[in-house]
C-alpha cells in the first residue's frame, strides 16, 4: 500500500469511527467504547507507518480536483513533509491516550457515546488539517475542529459554567475566523491557487500583492484558533469540560492548528517584516501575561490552561523570528508534557474531590493516594519548567536560540526587534513558568492538615496512559540530535548563552518559589498549610493577574454592553414605535366597523331621520361657504 493512501486511512478511520459511534450509541451500547479508541489506534499506528516511510525525506505531494470552480480550483490534496507526519504521529498518540482514559474517567456519564464520537470527530479533523495540501481542505478540518469544541467544552450543559463556556469558545474563535477567511481568499487571489506548493511557489516569485494584509488577516484567525492575546480569553474558560478534553484540546489539537498553520505558510508570513514584528509583539504579550496569570490561579486546571497559552506564545514566538523548526520541535514536546499534566490534574482532582489548589494544601497525603499520577505529573512539571534533561528543555532552549540569531541579525526571515522582543519574553516567561510549576507541586502535593481522602486504585486505563506520556516528556529531547532533517534540517541543540539565560532564569524561579513557601510554611500554625506563595512574589500585581487582567472586563465594556445595549433599544423600538403604528392599523378599520354596525339598526325612522340631519348640516355648510366667497 502506498504511502498517500495510507495518509488517507489516517484521518478517515477517526471519522468512520465517529460516524459509527453516534449512530450506535444507544442501539449497541456495547460497540460504543471498542468504535472509540480502535479506529483512533489504527489511524496513530498508520501515522507512525507515514513517518517511518517518510523518514524526514523530500516532501510527498498528491492531488486531484474535487470541483471546477473558474480560475482558482479546490483540490483535494495531500502534502507529507517532515513537520505533517510528526504532527500526525501527535495527534493519533495523544488522542489514542485520551480515548483510552476517558473510558475509565467517564465510564458512569450517560452521554459517554456522544462524547466519544464527537472525539474521533476532533481528532479526524485535526488530522485533515494536518496532511492537508490545499487550504480550502484544510479550511473544513479547522471548521469542524470549531464545532466540535463547542459541543465538547459544554459536554456538562446541565451548568451554566459549560454552557457560557462553550459559547464563548465559539464565538471568539469564529470572530478570528472571518479574518481568517477573507485572508484565505485574498492570498489565494493573489497566488492564483488554493493548493499549498503553488502558493508558497508564488511568495518565492513575489507574486503576492498584499502581503502585510493577508499576513494580518491569517495572524487574526490564528489568535483566535491558539488563544494568543489578545483572543486568548476562551481558553482558561473552555475547563468547564471534561478533563481529557482539556488535554486533547491544549496539546494536539484546535489550539495547534494555528501554529502548525504558520509553520506551513511561514514565507507568506516572512514576506512582510511588520507582520512579523506584529506577530513577535503578540508573541512577547502572551508568553509574559499567561505566565503571571497562570502565577495568580486557584484552579488548577486553570493554572495548565494559562501555561498552554504561555507555551503557545513560545511557538509563536519561534514562528516570528523565523525558525519553524524550533516551532514544531516545541509543538511536538509541548503535546506530549502537556497531555500528562491535564490527565494527571483529572486523576488528583477525583482523588482530592476539589479543582482548588488551597484545598489541596490542606490535605495531608496527598501523593501517597495518588503514586501514579504524583510521579507522572512531577516529570510533566520538570518538562514545563524546561530542567534539563526533560523534553521541554531542548524545545524551549531551540526557541531561546532562534531569538538569539534573529536579536544578532544572523536571521534573514526577520527584524532585530522581533528577535530581541521574543528572547526577552522568553527568559523572563522561563522564570514565570519555573515559578508556578514549583508552585502548583507545593500546593497540590506537599499540603499541610487534614489527611486527604481515600482514594481508590486508578484503573490500568487511567494510570497506563499517564506512563505512556511521561516517556516522551523524559526522553523526547533527544530528537534534538537525532530528527535534524525532520525540521528543516536545522541545528536543534542549545547554546551555551541560552542553556544559561534559560536554565538559570527556571532555577531563579523555582528556588524563589520554593523559598517564599517555606517562609510561609514556618511563619504558618502547626498544621496549618502554608501561605500561597503566588501571592507573596506577585504581591499587588496578584489580584489582576488572578483576574486575567480584566481583559474580559474590557471586552464587556466595549462590545457586549454596546451590543446589548443596542438590542435593547431595538427591542423597545419594535415594540413601543412599530407595534404601535401595526396595531393602530388593525384598529382603525376595527373602530370604523364597530361604528357602522351600530348605525345598521334596522329602524326606517332612524335613516330618515339621519339623513334629513344630514342634508340640513350639508345646507348650512352650503350656506357659510356661499357668504364667506362673498365677503372676499
Amino acid at each position: 500500500m502506498s504511502t498517500t493512501t495510507l495518509a488517507v486511512l489516517v484521518p478517515l478511520l477517526p471519522f468512520l469511527g465517529a460516524l459509527a459511534g453516534l449512530l450506535l450509541g444507544r442501539k449497541a451500547p456495547g460497540f460504543v467504547r471498542p468504535l472509540a479508541v480502535l479506529p483512533t489506534l489504527a489511524a496513530a499506528v498508520l501515522a507512525v507507518l507515514v513517518a517511518v516511510r517518510h523518514g524526514g525525506g523530500q516532501a510527498v505531494d498528491a492531488a486531484t480536483e474535487l470541483t471546477p470552480t473558474g480560475s482558482v480550483p479546490i483540490e483535494l490534496a495531500l502534502r507529507l513533509d517532515g513537520f505533517a507526519v510528526l504532527a500526525a504521529v501527535l495527534v493519533g498518540v495523544v488522542a489514542t491516550c485520551v480515548q483510552i482514559f476517558s473510558t475509565a474517567y467517564l465510564r458512569e456519564d450517560p452521554r459517554y457515546p456522544s462524547y466519544a464520537g464527537l472525539v474521533s470527530l476532533f481528532t479526524s479533523a485535526m488530522l485533515l488539517v494536518v496532511y492537508s495540501g490545499d487550504l480550502m481542505v484544510l479550511l473544513v478540518g479547522w471548521e469542524i475542529m470549531g464545532i466540535c469544541s463547542y459541543f465538547l467544552v459544554g459536554h456538562y450543559w446541565e451548568t451554566e459554567a459549560a454552557r457560557a463556556a462553550s459559547l464563548k469558545a465559539f464565538l471568539v474563535t469564529k470572530l478570528g475566523d472571518v479574518p481568517f477567511l477573507i485572508g484565505l481568499f485574498a492570498l489565494a487571489a493573489d497566488a492564483g491557487s488554493f493548493r499549498i506548493t503553488k502558493i508558497l511557489g508564488a511568495v518565492t516569485a513575489g507574486g503576492l500583492d498584499h502581503p502585510t494584509l493577508i499576513a494580518l488577516l491569517l495572524l487574526a484567525g490564528v489568535a483566535g484558533k491558539s488563544a494568543q492575546f489578545p483572543l486568548h480569553t476562551w481558553l482558561p474558560d473552555a475547563m468547564a469540560g471534561p478533563t481529557p478534553v482539556s488535554a486533547l484540546i491544549h496539546a494536539a489539537t484546535m489550539v495547534a492548528a494555528g501554529i502548525y498553520f504558520i509553520a506551513r505558510l511561514l514565507p507568506v508570513f516572512t514576506a512582510s517584516r511588520a507582520a512579523m514584528v506584529v506577530m513577535a509583539v503578540m508573541a512577547a504579550v502572551t508568553m509574559v501575561g499567561s505566565a503571571l496569570a497562570a502565577l495568580a490561579q486557584d484552579d488548577i486546571k486553570r493554572v495548565l490552561a494559562y501555561s498552554t497559552i504561555g507555551q503557545l506564545g513560545y511557538m509563536t514566538g519561534a514562528l516570528a523570528v523565523g525558525d519553524r523548526g524550533a516551532a514544531v520541535f516545541h509543538l511536538l514536546s509541548h503535546g506530549a508534557f502537556k497531555a500528562l499534566l491535564f490527565l494527571g490534574a483529572g486523576v488528583i482532582i477525583h482523588a482530592a474531590g476539589t479543582n482548588s489548589l488551597a484545598a489541596m494544601a490542606r490535605m495531608d497525603g496527598l501523593a501517597k493516594r495518588i503514586p501514579d499520577a504524583f510521579w507522572t505529573m512531577t516529570i510533566a512539571l520538570l518538562a514545563l519548567a524546561a530542567v534539563p534533561p526533560f523534553a521541554g528543555f531542548f524545545s524551549k532552549e531551540t526557541v531561546l536560540v532562534a531569538a538569539e540569531e534573529a536579536a544578532a541579525g544572523h536571521s534573514a526571515a526577520a527584524p532585530t526587534t522581533a528577535g530581541w522582543l521574543v528572547l526577552v519574553a522568553g527568559v523572563l516567561t522561563a522564570l514565570l513558568t519555573a515559578a508556578y510549576a514549583t508552585r502548583l507541586w507545593l500546593l497540590a502535593f506537599r499540603g499541610r492538615g487534614a489527611a486527604a481522602p481515600e482514594h481508590h486504585k486508578d484503573p490500568l486505563g487511567m494510570t497506563g496512559v499517564l506512563w505512556l506520556l511521561a516517556l516522551p516528556s523524559l526522553g523526547f529531547g533527544l530528537a534534538a540530535w537525532t530528527l535534524p532533517d525532520w525540521f528543516d534540517g536545522g541545528e536543534l541543540k542549545p547554546t551555551l548563552l541560552t542553556v544559561v539565560l534559560g536554565t538559570g532564569a527556571a532555577v531563579i524561579g523555582a528556588l524563589l518559589t520554593y523559598g517564599l513557601w517555606q517562609r510561609g510554611r514556618s511563619l504558618a500554625p502547626a498544621g496549618a498549610p502554608a501561605a500561597d506563595p503566588g501571592k507573596a512574589l506577585l504581591g499587588p500585581l496578584h489580584r489582576h493577574a488572578a483576574a486575567g487582567f480584566h481583559l474580559d472586563a474590557v471586552y464587556d465594556a466595549l462590545f457586549v454592553r454596546p451590543v446589548r445595549g443596542a438590542a435593547s433599544l431595538v427591542r423597545f423600538l419594535d415594540r413601543e414605535v412599530v407595534d404601535t403604528y401595526v396595531r393602530g392599523a388593525g384598529s382603525a378599520p376595527r373602530l370604523l366597523g364597530t361604528l357602522v354596525r351600530r348605525a345598521q339598526t334596522g329602524n326606517v325612522q332612524s335613516y330618515l331621520s339621519a339623513l334629513l340631519a344630514g342634508a340640513v348640516v350639508l345646507a348650512l355648510a352650503t350656506a357659510v361657504l356661499a357668504n364667506v366667497n362673498a365677503g372676499s
